[in-house]
């Protein structure tokens, strides 16, 4: 079950990821680990070491490419958009979660300690 968890652990971050690269033009990784964080109330964090190698396999599957340019504070980073087959990945994600997530949440409705 451990190599499963974290399949699920990856795809669950490559869909955050994707999301805020789908409403964006461009972001480097440190404002898209900022932006998650933004827009969960600060309940999901997400730390250099998950983001980069996610962002990484991300880039090899076809989902983001990246380029050199200059952040905010002029620093030299590596800016990340969401590719057609990104799009098409994330579509087809989130439905899988949402499907996911709402069975679960009818299991756990459905337990009378916890309604």
């Amino acid at each position: 079950m451990g190599d499963n968890n974290k399949d699920q652990l990856q795809g669950t971050l490559d869909l955050l990821v994707l999301r805020i690269l789908s409403s964006a033009a461009s972001m480097h990784g440190f404002a898209i680990a900022e932006r998650i964080e933004q827009i969960s109330h600060e309940v999901l964090r997400v730390e250099a070491g998950s983001l980069y190698p996610a962002l990484h396999r991300m880039t090899e599957a076809g989902w983001v490419k990246s380029s050199w340019g200059v952040s905010e504070n002029n620093r030299r980073a590596r800016f990340y958009t969401i590719t057609r087959a990104g799009r098409s990945h994330l579509r087809a994600e989130a439905t899988v979660w949402f499907r996911y997530a709402g069975a679960v949440s009818q299991v756990l409705r459905s337990s009378p300690s916890l309604a």
